[in-house]
């Protein structure tokens, strides 16, 4: 056992841990959705228009690319079962 637990005092994970398990107790997982939302959309307003975000690929249009290559790669992989 660390000293601190000897004289009573938590650790930061404890800390940290205790807190959130307070707080999905008191809120429920709607809380949770809804200050996502908030933190996703305010990020997104920040890089905006800035220099920063110029020529990067939206979460939207890289999932998208994703499904799709995901897609070619099962239908490949059909066509190759057939024959």
């Amino acid at each position: 056992m660390s000293e601190d637990k000897k004289k009573g005092k938590m650790t930061v994970e404890e800390a940290g841990r205790m807190g959130g398990e307070k707080t999905s107790e008191t809120h429920g997982p709607e809380f949770y959705s809804e200050i996502g939302s908030k933190g996703g959309s305010e990020r997104a307003k920040q890089h905006e228009g800035t220099a920063e975000a110029e020529g990067k690929t939206s979460l939207e249009e890289a999932g998208h690319r994703g499904g799709q290559r995901v897609r070619k790669l099962i239908e490949e992989g059909k066509e190759h079962e057939e024959e």
